[in-house]
């Protein structure tokens, strides 16, 4: 199986890598790749609850993942245990690399919030962004990771990822 195979597999392991660390790898069923779009299903894959104040992660959750090879974001749909839709959380990322049984995701620092009913849109840790050094150390990948926040945040306000994620 080459780099970036669509051949599907029953499992992967995803793994995201943040300043040329490895911050987690977890497992991950494979639902799609068309070569372009991989579709996983993975449970809430932290150590306990993560509680951000406008939504709670926690044992239970079951996170539809949704990575690109030539887009530089992930889309995660998040449901609680009941199957209950949380909202949508978004990772800017380098495109996503599939190697075999792996995916590497390279994450940005930017990240994009969107509740259930589309209420509560929300860009996050825009500080971190600017603390990582990206602007100065590859300003092209910069201004792609800016780029793709403002087209998720677009698309957030005017009704959701249904179209992107069909």
């Amino acid at each position: 199986m080459s780099a970036n195979s669509s051949e599907p597999t029953a499992g992967l392991t995803v793994v995201l890598v943040k300043g040329g660390r490895t911050k987690i790898r977890y497992p991950a069923e494979v639902l799609h790749d068309d070569g372009t779009r991989i579709a996983v299903r993975a449970p809430w894959a932290g150590a306990g609850v993560r509680d951000f104040g406008f939504v709670r992660f926690e044992p239970g959750d079951v996170f539809t993942e949704y990575f690109w090879r030539d887009r530089w974001y992930a889309v995660k749909e998040v449901r609680a245990g009941d199957g209950t839709v949380k909202g949508w959380y978004c990772d800017i990322t380098r495109p996503a690399v599939r190697t075999g049984a792996e995916l590497v995701v390279e994450d940005l620092d930017l990240d994009l919030w969107r509740s259930a009913d589309g209420s509560d849109v929300r860009r996050l840790d825009e500080d971190e962004f600017a603390a990582s050094g990206l602007t100065e150390a590859d300003p092209g990948a910069a201004s792609a990771a800016v780029a793709a926040l403002d087209t998720l945040e677009a698309l957030a306000r005017a009704g959701g990822f249904a179209d992107l994620l069909a």
